[in-house]
Parts: C-alpha cells; sequence; structure tokens
C-alpha cells in the first residue's frame, strides 16, 4: 500500500484488490458481538471536515473508533478557518497536537495533495472527497458492494469485476464519485459507460477509460449495475437542463426502466439521493437497490483503509481467543 490515498486513479489492481479483502474481514466484525479491534490502539486520527458531510464523516468516525483509534473530529465552521486560519496553519497545529493520520473532506480540488506532498505534516492523508475531483474511499466501498452481490461474498476474494458492465447515469460533471469510479472500476476490469445530458458530460470526456452514451433505455438492458448520481445543483451557476420534469423523464430510474435490466443487477447511488428526480421511491426502496447496505460496506471498507495505512503488518483480523476477547472488551 501507499502512504496516501489521495486518487482512486493511483491504486494498481493489487492495492484495490488487497483492499477489498481486507474490507471482506473487516465486515466480519460487524457480526460479533463485540464490533471493536485493538489494532490501532494509542493512535490518533483527525477527521478534518471543510465541507458538510453526514455519512462519510460519521462513516470515517465509525470505522476509526471499530479499530479503537482516538479521534479528533475538526469541522471549519465554528474553528479558526472561519476566522481565516490558512489550510498550512491548520496542518502544522495537528502536527504539533501529533496526530498520526488525516482525513480530509475539502471544496477545493487537490487539498489532500498538497497537504499529503507540502511536508506540512508527516502523517498519511487519506481524501474525503476535494471539490469535484477525488472521493477514492466511495469508490472502494461501491466496487466493494458490487464484488459481493456480483462476484459473491465468499467466492469475491481476490477476484476483480472483469467482464461487468457498469452505468453510471447524471451529474457527471460535477461528480468526483464519477471520476473515482471510473478510474477505479476499470482498474479493476470493468467496462464502464457514462450515461449523461451532453450539459453534464465533461470536457475532455473522450480521454477517460469509459464509453459516453446518452441514451439510457439503449444501455440498461446490457447493465450489471446502474449507478444513478444526484444532480449537485450547489455546484451548478447556470442552468444545465430544461426543467427536472424534463431531466426525471430522461435520465431518471423509475420501475419501468429498472425491468429492463438484467434480473441480477442492482441498482446503486452514493447518496443522497433526491427521490422523484434520479430514482423514484419504487426503485430506491426495491431489493434491486443497494443504498443502504453501501453505507454498511463503507465503514468496513474505511477500516480496511485505515489499518492497511496505520497498522499493515499483522493480520487484520484474527482468531478470536478467550485472551484476545478480553482484551477487545476493555
Amino acid at each position: 500500500m501507499m502512504r496516501h490515498l489521495i486518487s482512486a486513479a493511483d491504486l494498481t489492481r493489487d492495492d484495490a484488490v488487497l483492499i477489498l479483502d481486507t474490507a471482506e474481514e473487516m465486515a466480519r466484525v460487524a457480526d460479533r458481538p463485540i464490533k471493536k479491534l485493538p489494532t490501532l490502539r494509542g493512535r490518533t486520527i483527525c477527521n478534518l471536515f471543510f465541507e458538510d458531510s453526514t455519512r462519510t464523516r460519521i462513516s470515517f468516525e465509525a470505522a476509526e473508533k471499530r479499530l479503537s483509534a482516538d479521534v479528533i473530529n475538526f469541522a471549519a465552521k465554528g474553528s479558526s478557518v472561519s476566522k481565516g486560519e490558512s489550510l498550512k496553519d491548520t496542518a502544522q497545529t495537528l502536527e504539533a497536537m501529533g496526530v498520526d493520520a488525516v482525513v480530509i473532506r475539502h471544496g477545493a480540488s487537490g487539498a489532500p495533495y498538497r497537504l499529503a506532498t507540502s511536508g506540512w505534516i508527516d502523517a498519511p492523508v487519506v481524501n474525503a472527497g476535494d471539490g469535484t475531483h477525488q472521493h477514492p474511499t466511495q469508490a472502494l466501498l461501491d466496487a466493494f458492494t458490487m464484488r459481493r452481490r456480483l462476484v459473491g461474498r465468499d467466492t469475491g476474494l481476490g477476484q476483480d469485476l472483469a467482464g461487468r458492465r457498469i452505468t453510471l447515469v447524471g451529474d457527471v460533471l460535477h461528480s468526483r464519485v464519477a471520476r473515482s469510479n471510473v478510474d477505479l472500476l476499470h482498474t479493476l476490469g470493468a467496462e464502464v459507460t457514462l450515461v449523461a445530458p451532453p450539459t453534464l458530460v465533461p470536457v475532455g470526456v473522450e480521454t477517460w477509460p469509459c464509453e459516453v452514451s446518452y441514451d439510457l433505455d439503449a444501455v440498461l438492458p446490457k447493465s450489471d449495475a446502474v449507478m444513478m448520481l444526484r444532480v449537485q445543483r450547489e455546484r451548478m451557476n447556470a442552468a444545465f437542463f430544461p426543467t427536472e420534469r424534463e431531466y426525471s423523464r430522461r435520465y431518471g430510474l423509475d420501475g419501468e426502466r429498472m425491468a429492463k435490466m438484467p434480473e441480477h443487477a442492482i441498482v446503486m447511488h452514493p447518496g443522497p439521493m433526491v427521490r422523484g428526480m434520479e430514482i423514484t421511491a419504487e426503485v430506491a426502496d426495491s431489493d434491486r437497490c443497494t443504498v443502504v447496505e453501501q453505507v454498511a460496506n463503507g465503514v468496513s471498507v474505511r477500516m480496511a483503509v485505515l489499518y492497511l495505512l496505520l497498522g499493515g503488518s499483522e493480520p487484520a483480523v484474527t482468531t478470536t481467543t478467550p485472551a484476545a476477547r478480553t482484551e477487545e472488551n476493555k
């Protein structure tokens, strides 16, 4: 594993499969009465969030606490950042406190890379989402969910997603989730297709390792997984489509469209969902929708990432002896 996790594009196939396999081990911990490992006891991890977040922040915090790490939650609102403190000064403050790793979400693309390569802090950096650039742990939890559903929980160990056909639908232009998924799914051997209005397709998309289509109905029958993306109005400064109704008619997923998908195919969404626009309640609440699974899997994947960056040399989950159980219960 690398020292930092900044971009899904930085992961080799072996890196990605190692994280997914380790996450399977971590997922077994969730089935125990005591959902905790002593792996990172004595380590301090700071969650440095300059953007609002619910799922990602809570998921990282849960992962850190299940690994027995000490957790510092830092939010820009109400901190010295709101008074004008720079990222450099914030980082040097954390360095002085002796943190062992930093999980950062920032509105500026490239901020996690800057933090990791600046020399301001001597600790592994995990990108929890930067601008419209990357969100690597989201891509990893999505791949983990796909592998479990499409390959199998028990048979998937050591496997990638070779030959699987994955479709991402919606606001690709503003989506760090889409960029990260395209990079990682390509590395894992999947065939990726983007479906979006022409106005929401990024400039230079022809250099991405994927196909582009503007016809959702034509792509659905040959998709193993369909991921719906939220329209990110907070990042839009212009009108990218005529009306919500028109967008939903052409690019929304309803029950009729879901019926065109193969029987084994799944529906995914990184959240938060806007029901009635990109996805109907009928689809969101169906057995084929993996949104709740993705949230649960996110904890296991983030445990795996933190373990591999900070723990690393010993088995992630050992056979639980009576002595080990006593230790875990402390």
